[in-house]
């Protein structure tokens, strides 16, 4: 009997990790495999990947397999906060310790307590804010800003970024101490342009999710418009295909989304392919430009929204907006 439920244990696991990462890849059975490996651990986990690439999903099948899945997980997107502000967003702070703070705050940390702790885009983060994580790493405790008194917690600390903190340590922009800290166990999630055979597979998906979320009617690709969408470069990843599919889904009239239609989105999207001449001959750089040009559209121009979809920092998108000279009436 007690080998059965084990069993079923682990099959129960094994769903819900394939439930949540999605794709028959070998490069993606590798990151599940490396998922279910370290979840069982009480060691940290770095999670590296481009942006779009699913780093959150990736912590939260972590934290789900994990001995505290029953527990708290909390999420920071360390990117998406001021750097004035993200001392008290981590550990928070007590009543009148600066201008604006009229009561006392309870920080990320705290909130984590017992459970999972995911700091998205810990790259971003300032050097100030990266010495008091370490020490919350190395002591298990944490002060809120403006207190004297030390605060035990217990969390397991996620980190994710898509920068590459080996050279940022080499260049100072990082704690070299924090970095070894974190990198211990390391999981690599692939673009999707490695892992093409998935797109069929993540298409569907999203098509689903898309028509259920929309009130729609049955919608599918044909075999030859799936296809199509597995020669797209998709340098903003799945997150990116998740938004094409969605517009595909939205704008078409008829049950059936055929290949014609898909190529269509995809000129007026200015998506690169590479294998068809249909398509264009759009550089890297410029369908990542027309990517982030799309959100901030979505977006109605506000920069702080941009960023969380974008998965990227504000300087970021205002940078662009002054490359590209838009005016979105932000």
């Amino acid at each position: 009997m007690e080998k059965r439920s084990g069993i079923k244990h682990q099959d129960d696991h094994q769903s819900s990790i394939t439930g949540l990462i999605l794709g028959n890849s070998d490069a993606i059975q590798a990151v599940r495999k490396r998922i279910e490996k370290l979840a069982g651990t009480n060691l940290r986990v770095l999670i590296l990947g481009e942006t779009g690439t699913g780093k959150e999903l990736v912590a939260a099948a972590l934290h789900r397999l994990s001995g505290r899945g029953q527990r708290s997980f909390v999420a920071v997107n360390c990117a998406a906060i001021p750097s004035e502000l993200i001392e008290s967003e981590l550990f928070g702070h007590e009543k009148g310790s600066f201008s604006g703070a009229t009561a006392q705050r309870i920080g990320k940390f705290e909130q984590a307590d017992g459970g999972t702790l995911f700091l998205d885009e810990i790259g971003d983060m300032s050097l100030l804010a990266q010495a008091k994580v370490l020490r919350a790493l190395e002591e298990g405790k944490i002060e809120r800003v403006g207190g004297n008194k030390l605060i035990s917690v217990d969390v397991w600390v996620i980190a994710a970024t898509n920068r590459d903190l080996a050279q940022m340590v080499a260049s100072g922009a990082f704690r070299d101490d924090l970095y070894y800290r974190l990198y211990g166990s390391s999981i690599e999630i692939p673009p999707l342009r490695h892992r093409r055979e998935d797109v069929p597979l993540l298409a569907d998906a999203f098509r689903k999710e898309a028509c259920l979320q929309n009130n729609l009617g049955r919608r599918v690709f044909t075999a030859e418009a799936a296809q199509r969408l597995t020669l797209l470069e998709w340098p903003g990843n799945v997150r990116q295909l998740k938004n094409f599919v969605a517009r595909a889904v939205i704008e078409c009239d008829e049950n059936v989304i055929n290949v014609d239609q898909v190529e269509a989105l995809v000129m007026k999207m200015n998506c690169k392919h590479q294998h068809h001449p249909q398509f264009g001959s759009a550089t890297f750089e410029e369908v990542k430009r027309f990517h982030f040009t799309e959100t901030l559209r979505t977006c109605n121009g506000n920069v702080a929204a941009s960023a969380r979809s974008l998965g990227v920092d504000e300087k970021t998108v205002r940078k662009h907006l002054r490359d590209v000279q838009l005016d979105l009436h932000r």
